[in-house]
């Protein structure tokens, strides 16, 4: 699976932005995905996860109730929704796939290249 994330960019503290990962390959469906980040100086953190049918999702606590992800496999895209966004939220957005569900880094097989948010207060 190849993956590659956009949508990043400039935005001010308050507003909303949606990142998107478009997956290459015919077992996209099969995969969980998740969304990880960081922020300048820091170690990648755990974002958000979906299951493959895109029923099933939990998210790390700093984005709960903000953040929202979902997919498309039609599409073989899966997005991340940002609303009410912060200057803590600067990072750069990665997404990933993997076999089953996990919040771990070590459990995703395949990383997309990321995509900078930056969140302006």
């Amino acid at each position: 699976v190849q993956l590659q994330a956009s949508g990043g960019g400039l935005v001010q503290a308050g507003a909303s932005l949606r990142v998107s990962c478009a997956a290459s390959g015919r077992s996209f469906s099969s995969y969980y995905m998740g969304w990880f980040r960081q922020a300048p100086g820091k170690e990648r953190e755990f974002v958000a996860v979906i299951s493959w049918s895109g029923v099933g999702t939990y998210y790390a606590d700093s984005v709960k109730g903000r953040f929202t992800i979902s997919r498309d496999n039609a599409k073989n895209t899966v997005y991340l929704q940002m609303n009410s966004l912060e200057p803590e939220d600067t990072a750069v957005y990665y997404c990933a796939a993997a076999p089953s569900y996990s919040t771990a880094r070590r459990s995703y097989n395949y990383w997309g290249q990321g995509t900078l948010v930056t969140v302006s207060s």
